[in-house]
């Protein structure tokens, strides 16, 4: 299989994320040294649909890996919207390597853009290999994705930042940290900056539990500021919104606008907006900081696109690297319709179908319970 391989097509696909240009230089690296030759595919499926190709000269990209982005450049394109028949479609797209003019493709996305090439695989037996890319990690396939621990570490660096700020006016800060559906990025930069409430898309918060209680205990123990972080697909459990929530209903929720691939845009709810005009709203709240002298005040601050933007650390571009490398391995082998995978510190593989499947926190996480010791320890410890 490995020697009808002459040319190699690869696409990046989805968001932007530090490490996308270090696994094409892991393949590039790779494939050169195998005589194979490399095309970069531009705006993931949609130069893919277009036949938007540019050669890929390893020559004229020496240590790629240290540079953010992709020189690919990316879009959220989906092939299968709007169509009839998924089976006919991948059969259609499987058809379009001849006019690619590759041999096989790369795929480097989330669970959207390898949940397409698995399609082209399944239905087309087209000769693609995936490398799960989101800063998110919340691809089940692998432990972690290249990206995340750049991202958390951005986000981490920020929440530090911030720290001095609500130090200094004695300020509330709601901090909004990507995510979609799934809390990783929250969790960890929050207990890495040591946010004192984290909220996560897998434990819906309750208003006056998890934030206005909490926040009365801690100026009750003597603390002047606080960070909250809160992902942007964290949501209140149904009776909370029922019972606590003056600015948003369940049918605010219900009516966010959906991507290309029919994701619910989370950003759009701006969930640290409401939760700082519902804390607004809380007399009873401003005169629990008053009673400590303290006026209330609160602010959000939404880091969006910055936690995917710059350089990628020296992990994700050693893991885009050894990702790369084992894509275009799993090539060479003919062992298609895979993705590559990081279980613990070893580079694996794992079917398509089953890597591009969601994860999540789950309950009985270590980092569940450092959160929660966070929260409470801290305000517990100074009660006199």
């Amino acid at each position: 299989m490995g020697t009808q391989i002459k040319k190699v097509g690869i696409l990046t696909g989805g968001g932007d994320c530090p490490g996308l240009n270090s696994v094409i230089y892991g393949i590039m690296l790779k494939a050169y040294d195998a005589g194979i030759e490399c095309v970069g595919i531009l705006k993931g499926w949609k130069g893919f649909l277009e036949n938007t190709t540019i050669p890929l000269d390893i020559a004229e990209h020496d240590d790629l890996h240290t540079v953010g982005g992709t020189i690919l450049y990316t879009s959220r394109t989906n092939p299968f919207k709007g169509v009839s028949s998924k089976e006919e479609r991948a059969k259609e797209l499987a058809k379009k390597f001849e006019e690619l003019g590759i041999d096989a493709l790369i795929a480097i996305g989330g669970d959207d853009t390898l949940g397409v090439a698995d399609k082209m695989y399944k239905f087309g037996n087209a000769r693609v290999v995936g490398c799960p890319k989101t800063i998110d990690n919340d691809i089940a396939g692998t432990h972690y994705t290249f990206g995340f621990w750049s991202a958390v570490q951005l986000a981490s660096n920020t929440l530090d930042n911030l720290t001095t700020t609500a130090h200094s006016h004695q300020r509330v800060f709601v901090v909004e940290i990507m995510g979609r559906d799934a809390g990783f990025l929250t969790m960890y930069s929050g207990i890495s900056a040591g946010a004192d409430i984290i909220l996560i898309p897998e434990t819906p918060f309750d208003l006056e539990n998890d934030i206005v209680d909490v926040l009365k205990k801690r100026v009750n123990s003597g603390y002047k500021h606080h960070i909250i972080v809160i992902s942007e697909g964290a949501y209140p459990h149904s009776d909370s919104l029922k019972r606590d929530f003056k600015t948003i209903s369940e049918g605010t929720i219900d009516k966010l606008p959906k991507d290309t691939f029919g994701n619910p845009l989370l950003s759009q709810l701006n969930i640290s907006h409401i939760i700082v005009k519902e804390l607004d709203l809380r007399d009873d709240l401003k005169e629990e900081f008053q009673k400590n002298g303290v006026d209330f005040e609160c602010r959000s601050v939404v880091l969006g696109h910055t936690m995917r933007a710059g350089t990628p650390n020296s992990f994700d571009r050693i893991l885009g690297l050894r990702f790369g490398l084992a894509a275009m391995k799993l090539v060479l082998e003919g062992k298609f319709g895979n993705m590559v995978s990081l279980q613990g510190n070893k580079i694996t593989t794992v079917p398509l179908s089953e890597g591009v499947k969601k994860k999540y926190i789950t309950p009985e996480n270590d980092k569940m319970e450092l959160r929660d010791l966070l929260v409470k320890i801290r305000y517990l410890s100074k009660q006199k």
